[in-house]
C-alpha cells in the first residue's frame, strides 16, 4: 500500500518540522523514583506514582498472592468469567472511600470515561466540558453523540450562561471536568460547579485521576479539599496513579452504577483486569488509609520546589514550568537530563499551542536536597534563558 506509507511519511515529516514527533524510549523504573534510560540512572520527576506504591513491598506481595491464587489474566469479560472475587472487595472499598453507595471498576481510566459518558447521555442531550479536560473525557463525550460544548477553563460564570441558554433545548445535561487538571495541576471549583449543576438539573462528573490519594483530607480526592465535601454524583478516577496499580473506577449511586454496568461498552466487551492489579489496588488503599501523613508528602514537596524555583504555590503534586514553544520545552528536558533528572517535555496537542512545558510531578520519596537542586537549575538556567529569549525577541 504505497499511498498509505506516503501518507504516514508526510504526516511524520510535519510533526518533525514542528518539534512534535514523539518516540517511545525504553525506561526501567528501578524504584519509585529512580529510572534507567539511555544507559543512565536518572531521578524521575515525571511519573504519576505519587506515593511510590508501585514498588511498596505490601502492594507487590498482594499482587503476587493474587497471581498465585487466580492466575495471570482474567481471561474473559467481567460478565462472562472474568469477574473474580477481588472485584467486589475493591468496589466496596472505593465506594466507602468516596462516600457513595456503589462503585464499578473498569480496565483503565480511559476506558472508564469512554464507557460512562455514552451510557448516560446520547443524541439530543448536552455535554458541557471544561476546555482543558482530559482527552478521555472528550473521547467519551464525542462517542455519546450528544451535543458537546466546551466552557472556558474553570469559568463557572460562563458555564452558568451556557446552561441558561442551552438547558431547555436538551433533555439531559452532563457537566464534565477534571478534579485535578493533569497538565496544570490546578483544582476545579467543584463546589461552585456542583451548585450550578444542581440549580439547572445537570449531572456533574469529575475525573479525579490525579486527586485520589494525594489531595483532600487523607488523600480522599479533590472534592474533599474544602472543609465540606463537594457533592458530585459521578466520581470517576484511576487506580494507576497514587495507588500504583492499574484500572479505572466510577463511584456513584447504586442505581447509576448498575445502569453503567449494563450499558458501558468499554466494560461489557473487554476482558477484566488481571487479579493481581485489583489486589494491588486494595493493598494501596489500606496503606493510604493507615498513613494520611504520608499521603500529604507529594504536595508538601511540590510546594517546597515551587518556593525555591520562584513559581506560584501549587494545589497538587503537579507543577508546570511553561516555556512556550515545543523546542524550548525539549531543550529544557535535555538540560535536566544532563544534570541527572528525567522530566518530559509536554507539547501540543496535549497542551494548547504556545504553552509547551516541563511537567514536574512530585512524590513522597523525592529527596529534599534533590528537589532543591532541581529548583535551582529550573530557576537559574531554564527560566532565565526563556526570559532572555523573550526580551531578545521584542
Amino acid at each position: 500500500m504505497r499511498s498509505l506509507d506516503e501518507f504516514a511519511t508526510a504526516k511524520l515529516g510535519e510533526l518533525e518540522r514542528g518539534s512534535l514527533r514523539r518516540a517511545l524510549v525504553d525506561t526501567t523504573r528501578v524504584t519509585g523514583i529512580w529510572t534507567l534510560r539511555n544507559g543512565r540512572r536518572l531521578l524521575s520527576f515525571c511519573c504519576n506514582d505519587y506515593l511510590n506504591l508501585t514498588h511498596h513491598p505490601a502492594v507487590k506481595e498482594a499482587a503476587i498472592e493474587a497471581l498465585e491464587i487466580y492466575g495471570v489474566g482474567a481471561a474473559a469479560s467481567r460478565f462472562v468469567t472474568g469477574n473474580h472475587p477481588l472485584y467486589a472487595e475493591l468496589e466496596a472499598r472505593l465506594a466507602a472511600w468516596k462516600e457513595t453507595q456503589a462503585a464499578c471498576v473498569f480496565g483503565s481510566g480511559y476506558l472508564a470515561n469512554l464507557g460512562i459518558i455514552p451510557a448516560l447521555v446520547g443524541a439530543g442531550d448536552l455535554v458541557l466540558l471544561d476546555e482543558l479536560a482530559h482527552a478521555c473525557l472528550w473521547g467519551g463525550a464525542r462517542l455519546s453523540r450528544a451535543t458537546v460544548i466546551p466552557f472556558h477553563h474553570s469559568d463557572v460564570g460562563q458555564l452558568e450562561a451556557l446552561l441558561a441558554e442551552q438547558r431547555r433545548r436538551h433533555q439531559r445535561v452532563l457537566i464534565a471536568t477534571d478534579g485535578v487538571f493533569s497538565m496544570d495541576g490546578d483544582i476545579a471549583p467543584l463546589h461552585a460547579l456542583a451548585a450550578v449543576a444542581q440549580h439547572h438539573d445537570a449531572w456533574l462528573m469529575s475525573d479525579d485521576a490525579h486527586g485520589l490519594g494525594v489531595v483532600g483530607g487523607g488523600g480522599r480526592g479533590s472534592n474533599y479539599v474544602q472543609p465540606t465535601r463537594a457533592d458530585i454524583p459521578l466520581q470517576m478516577g484511576t487506580l494507576s496513579k497514587a495507588l500504583g496499580a492499574y484500572g479505572g473506577y466510577l463511584c456513584a449511586s447504586a442505581a447509576v452504577v448498575d445502569l453503567v454496568r449494563n450499558r458501558a461498552r468499554s466494560l461489557i466487551y473487554t476482558t477484566g483486569l488481571p487479579p493481581a492489579m485489583v489486589a494491588a489496588a486494595i493493598a494501596a488503599l489500606d496503606l493510604i488509609e493507615r498513613e494520611p501523613a504520608y499521603a500529604a508528602r507529594p504536595l508538601e514537596k511540590a510546594k517546597a520546589f515551587a518556593r525555591s524555583a520562584g513559581l506560584p504555590e501549587p494545589a497538587s503534586p503537579i507543577v508546570p514550568v511553561i516555556l512556550g514553544e515545543a523546542e524550548a520545552a525539549l531543550a529544557g528536558a535535555r538540560l535536566l537530563e544532563d544534570h541527572g533528572f528525567l522530566v518530559i517535555a509536554i507539547r501540543p496537542p496535549t497542551v494548547p499551542a504556545g504553552t509547551a512545558r516541563l511537567r514536574l510531578t512530585f512524590t513522597a520519596q523525592h529527596p529534599d536536597n534533590e528537589i532543591e537542586r532541581l529548583a535551582e537549575i529550573v530557576r537559574t538556567k531554564i527560566l532565565t534563558s526563556v526570559a532572555a529569549d523573550a526580551v531578545a525577541a521584542q
